[in-house]
This record gives structure tokens, sequence and C-alpha cells, in this order.
């Protein structure tokens, strides 16, 4: 039997068409994800902990490296600029991106600085799924010196120019600052591409973009109060949307899907869930997110149905294990498929 799409369904299909088109820059901050499988084998007699006995270490691209990611497995053409060390972790990292068919020209290496890397330690018993028990943090205290800020400038007006859409991924470890948001703003300016932020608690920095797409704590971080219910955050949304400046505002909430607000629209757009209720892992899964929002904002659409696309790629990233990314025909079949469509 034929079924028949709906006219959403046909919108988002004709989106995804164009993506191979879509050209995206992503700026900011890259991360090592490293993922270090252990085996429990005993107890250890210095102390009451288990010894793992080690199976594998996998290092994947994260932060903005992850974003990059997911946008060239949604067929993106991608370009990505950030700064990584002259590490293992660093180079298994670019490795990856470099795979993917990530452009990573624009990414600046130099030993002044360690690659930040996030470790998780994953233990299990012999035939048991592997949990995570542990995560270290390895970040670099070094600001940048003035000479690889001034690298990364030029690689962000390259990367910019000819963009159809451009993504700050903030994580605060210091490649998107307010001088980068400001040249940023002026090329956005002038080419018209939409700019897109993702930061970690420092979203009041960049205000006057396009949109953003917050979670629900970092909603209540950046207002400075709980938001109880869906009504608190309705009024929240709205006022960060003012207060920022912005096009529009995508707040993700995990198992109740997302609320979409738009300047000039007066009441926001919920939009529920996609999947199971029951995510498998949500590393990354923000990441996953902004990609597939801003590549269908590049490619001509519109906030909602961006955000229809962007709630559907999330849904299926959170059923992955690990720090993963969601290709164009994965995203088609749940569009035609899923049960928020």
């Amino acid at each position: 039997m034929t079924h028949t799409r709906s006219p959403l369904q046909e919108r988002l299909t004709n989106i995804m068409r164009r993506f191979p088109q879509g050209r995206v820059a992503v700026i900011g901050d890259l991360i090592a994800d490293q993922f270090l499988y252990g085996e429990i084998s005993r107890v250890s007699r210095e102390a009451p902990v288990l010894i793992l006995r080690h199976e594998r270490t996998e290092t994947m691209p994260g932060g903005a490296a992850n974003c990059a990611m997911n946008l060239a497995a949604l067929g993106a053409q991608t370009r990505l600029v950030g700064v990584a060390g002259e590490d293992g972790a660093g180079r298994a990292m670019l490795s990856k991106l470099r795979a993917a068919g990530v452009d990573c020209g624009g990414v600046v290496t130099t030993t002044a600085l360690r690659t930040t890397t996030k470790i998780r330690v994953l233990a299990g018993q012999a035939h048991s799924t592997r949990q995570q028990v542990i995560r270290v943090d390895f970040e670099s205290d070094e600001p940048l010196d003035a000479s690889v800020r001034e690298r990364l400038n030029v690689h962000l007006r390259d990367a910019a120019n000819d963009a159809d859409a451009i993504i700050i991924s903030d994580y605060n470890y210091g490649v998107a600052d307010a001088d980068t948001a400001g040249a940023l703003r002026d090329l956005a300016a002038r080419r018209g591409a939409p700019v897109i932020v993702d930061s970690r608690f420092r979203l009041a920095q960049f205000p006057g973009f396009t949109s953003a797409t917050p979670n629900e704590a970092e909603v209540e971080q950046l207002l400075g109060r709980r938001l109880p219910d869906a009504a608190a955050l309705e009024a929240a949304g709205a006022e960060l949307l003012g207060r920022l400046s912005y096009n529009s505002l995508l707040i993700t909430r995990g198992g109740k899907g997302m609320m979409l607000f738009e300047t000039g629209v007066p009441k926001p757009l919920h939009i529920a869930a996609v999947g199971s209720s029951e995510p498998v892992d949500v590393t990354g899964a923000g990441d996953t997110v902004i990609a597939t929002f801003a590549l269908a904002l590049g490619s001509g659409a519109s906030a909602a149905d961006a955000a229809h696309l962007a709630n559907h790629a999330g849904g299926l990233v959170v059923m992955k294990r690990g720090t993963a990314s969601v290709n164009r025909q994965e995203l088609l079949a749940s569009v035609l498929h899923g049960n928020a469509a």
C-alpha cells in the first residue's frame, strides 16, 4: 500500500534533498571524546576499587568537532575552525574528521596547549553491557596566544565568507569569544547567512545572531530561576528571545521534545519528542540538534521546519551509544515513518 505523505513530510523531504549543496562553517571548541572499555577483573587489594582489564580505547570527535561530524553525515560541505594540540588525542580526532570528509584546513594545531580530552571509563562483566563508571577531563589552562588567535581569525573569515550557515559551538574553552562573535556578526550581516549558537551557559555573550539551541537547564541558568512547568518555560523563552534579539530560539527538552520561539509569532511551537522516551546515551545530542537545525536553515527551511528536522535527528542520536551522528538516510526514514511527522 502506498503511503500518502503529509504536507510536513513533503517539505522536510524536499529540504533534505538540498543538504548536499549546503555549505556550513563550524567555529568553536574541539574536544576529543575518548571511551576506555574494560572488563571487571577483580577488587584491588590496595583500595576498595575495581580493577579493569583494558579492552580498547576509542577516540571520537566531540564538541564543535562532533557538530562537524554530524553535518558531514547529513551530506553537507563542512568546514571546521578551531584549535587542537599536537598530541595523540588531537591527531586521532583530526584523523576521524578527515575520514568523514570534514575540511579541517581551519584547525590550528599547536604545541602550546593540549587537546581538550574527556575520557569516559566504561566497565562491565565479561558478557554484560559496559556502563560508564567515571569521567576524567583533561583541559588546557593556557589561553590562546596572539599568533594562534590571528590564524584562527583568518580561517574564520575564509570559512564564513562562502558558508550558507554558520555555527558557533562554545564549550567555554576559549575559541569563541567577544571578538569572534563580533567578526561573525559583521560577516553574517554582509552575506545574509544564518548564525546559530550553542553555548554552554554563556549564551548571553552572543546576542544579535539568528538563533540558538539551549536546553532547559541552560535557560534556567541564564535567567537565574527554576522553570517548573511548560507555562514557565513559555514565558522564559519569550523573555530570552527578546533579550538576545534573535529571530528564533529552539529550546530542547529531552524526552518532552522541543519548544520553538520566533520573533513576531505570539505563541511558541511545541514539538513532541520522536522515538523512545528512554534514551540510551545523550552524549553529544545537542551537537546533532544544532547541526541539523543550522543545515536546514542554510538550505532555505523555515525555523519551524528546521526545528522538526532537528527534533527527528535528536530522537535518533540518543538511541546510539557514545558520541554519535545521524546520517541523511536515517533522518529521512524517521521523517517518513516516525511518530511525530
